[in-house]
């Protein structure tokens, strides 16, 4: 691909995306420039021939695309000052921001920038991101190009900009529900006999090789589950007292408890 990409913001997510790109071999690491105040803390980065520096301004006259990965309460004031520089017939703006609409950062601009929102987690760092995106005033062929990106650093999925608050829930909330249910996993596993790093291996891979059914069969959770319970057998057994003691309540409780708290921000 020749077209250059800017990461305003080298924080965690800003360098996670840079590494995932040129891990994946999707552009050449010279045709990435990402920001940060203190450019000594991207130094690995430079290392693999991104270009890195301390001006925004500079980033963003360098790129096509433009990804927004700064804190919340810093969009105002930094796309105030790249207003001037941000052109309707050249360049894309994708915010991974949480909770700022596309809306919001027209409004700052005042032009119909191309502009894409995007909603990774934080298995980005591995590649293996589920990224929820949504899209306003851009053509098919700049959203499939921002597409492809998120494609490289995991899973991606073009949903409505309102249903953004759930994807957060589902997608990026979603992530520490997953570590919970994994550490009680292993805390079982601890009781009935295993040592800590055997339960965490085990509960670990366990939990993968299960998404992994789901993803690659297109199958329902519960016909996978059909599969291991026998009558009168442990699975069942463990099941129904899990069910009995609120399991599936409990999680669409928290997911609804978390949605309200967003929503309600």
């Amino acid at each position: 691909m020749n077209k250059k990409i800017a990461i305003i913001g080298g924080g965690n997510l800003g360098t996670a995306i840079a590494e995932g790109l040129i891990l994946s071999g999707f552009i050449e690491p010279q045709h990435i420039l990402i920001t940060k105040r203190n450019v000594a803390t991207l130094r690995t980065l430079e290392e693999k021939g991104v270009l890195v520096s301390n001006d925004n301004a500079e980033a963003v006259k360098f790129a096509d695309l433009v990804i927004l990965a700064v804190k919340p309460f810093q969009v105002d004031d930094i796309l105030g000052k790249l207003q001037p520089l941000l052109d309707e017939n050249r360049h894309v703006l994708v915010s991974v921001m949480t909770g700022i609409s596309t809306s919001h950062i027209h409004e700052v601009l005042k032009k119909k920038i191309s502009t894409v929102r995007a909603m990774p987690n934080t298995a980005i760092a591995i590649q293996e991101s589920m990224t929820c995106i949504s899209a306003r005033d851009i053509g098919s062929e700049q959203l499939n190009y921002v597409k492809e990106i998120f494609s490289q650093l995991g899973k991606v999925v073009v949903i409505e900009e309102k249903l953004m608050d759930a994807a957060t829930v589902l997608a990026a909330c979603g992530t520490a529900y997953a570590m919970r249910y994994i550490r009680a996993n292993i805390q079982g596993g601890i009781q009935i006999g295993f040592d800590a790093a055997t339960a965490s291996l085990i509960a670990a891979q366990t939990v993968k090789g299960a998404a992994e059914l789901l993803l690659r069969k297109n199958t329902h959770p519960e016909h996978e589950i059909d599969k291991v319970t026998t009558p009168k057998g442990c699975t069942i057994a463990g099941l129904n007292e899990m069910e009995h003691r609120g399991f599936s309540s409990s999680l669409i409780k928290g997911i609804v408890a978390s949605y309200d708290q967003i929503a309600g921000d």
